[in-house]
């Protein structure tokens, strides 16, 4: 079983930063592929970054820019640096991580960008 403990979610003013936290637990973290998604109220959870287990990274177009995706193997964590925030952005995002067909989710942070 796979735990997570998430952080980092808040109120931010437009412009402002954020930077998301997401601590999973277990040993096999370094071959995980590992994201960022978020889900806004009455729209379908999107992908808004990710990075395989080599580092390579993918992003929503409406992000490309502003965040940045990082992981720490040795700290078994995931990272979403968020600058440039905008009210488009507020949304409760959650991590995931991908293990060959399988695949885990966190509990869920919210972030509010609202001046």
């Amino acid at each position: 079983q796979v735990q997570f403990v998430e952080s980092g979610g808040g109120t931010v003013q437009p412009g402002g930063s954020l930077r998301l936290s997401c601590a999973v637990s277990g040993s096999r973290f370094s071959g995980y592929s590992v994201g960022w998604y978020r889900q806004a109220p009455g729209k379908q959870r999107e992908l808004v970054a990710a990075m395989a287990s080599g580092g390579s990274t993918t992003y929503v177009d409406s992000v490309k820019g502003r965040f940045t995706i990082s992981r720490d193997n040795a700290k078994n964590t995931v990272y979403l640096q968020m600058n440039s925030l905008k009210p488009e952005d507020t949304a409760v995002y959650y991590c995931n991580v991908v293990w060959g067909w399988s695949s885990y989710w966190g509990q869920g942070t919210q972030v509010t960008v609202s001046s």
